[in-house]
């Protein structure tokens, strides 16, 4: 498993090639007060080491201009930025997203973690 990525913590985290993307293209958008990219692959049926499955977690005070009020508007703002990491042929085959503004995550800073993956028609056997 690779380590959580929090932007401004003092220690070295290392990343790996689709999470080192995801992070220069959020940070560069959105300059971030907050960001954590959770490699979730591990939870899915998929080989060892996988980059396949995230959750990002940001907050923005671009997501407090009006046009981003709507939590969609932020979904698709941040699907666009990170559009060649989740084209069909990217390596991402899905991507959970919290944007939050820095008010929303004072108010509410835990995230409830990810289910485990179901084989997509629930027809895996549980782990």
């Amino acid at each position: 498993l690779t380590p959580d990525t929090t932007l401004g913590s003092n220690e070295k985290v290392s990343m790996t090639p689709v999470e080192q993307s995801i992070k220069t293209k959020l940070v560069e958008a959105l300059s971030p007060l907050h960001l954590e990219i959770r490699n979730e692959s591990h939870m899915h049926n998929v080989p060892a080491n996988s980059e396949t499955h995230f959750k990002v977690i940001v907050v923005s005070d671009k997501f407090a201009e009006p046009s981003y009020k709507m939590s969609i508007k932020r979904h698709r703002l941040i699907n666009n930025i990170l559009k060649e990491e989740i084209a069909t042929d990217g390596p991402v085959h899905a991507l959970s997203i919290v944007a939050k503004t820095s008010k929303q995550w004072s108010a509410s800073p835990l995230i409830p973690s990810s289910p485990s993956c179901r084989g997509g028609d629930g027809s895996l056997p549980s782990k």
